[in-house]
């Protein structure tokens, strides 16, 4: 799976939200200034060369949907950034935040309590 471009990543997060639409759907999400119809569509079928997105044609158009999900991608990214920052150690990245106060002591027990209730299911 290759890594997306930041203008790819936000484009599949729309795709993604949507679960899958049109040009002109992906390009209604974008806060305003939203960029060219051209330059979405562009970004889109840089997805749809890299295996994020497949297309359907829909009527006279073209519909785009999502063939890599967000947990599939953010887990194969994240686990790379572990191992390359944390000696692929998820412990070594929670403590890190901890020690840079990004983590307060609240934040660590509720982490903790999510993970005992994903068990629990």
């Amino acid at each position: 799976m290759q890594k997306l471009t930041q203008q790819e990543e936000e484009a599949m997060r729309y795709v993604w939200h949507l679960q899958g639409g049109f040009i002109k759907d992906v390009l209604a999400c974008y806060p305003p200034p939203s960029p060219p119809y051209t330059t979405v569509a562009s970004i889109i079928q840089n997805l749809k060369r890299k295996g994020y997105v497949r297309i359907e044609r829909e009527g006279n158009g073209y519909r785009y949907l999502p063939v890599v999900s967000e947990a599939e991608y953010k887990r194969t990214f994240l686990s790379g950034f572990v191992q390359e920052y944390f000696r692929n150690s998820y412990k070594e990245l929670v403590s890190f935040f901890a020690r840079d106060q990004k983590l307060s002591g609240d934040d660590l027990k509720d982490i903790l309590r999510m993970i005992e209730e994903e068990k629990d299911k």
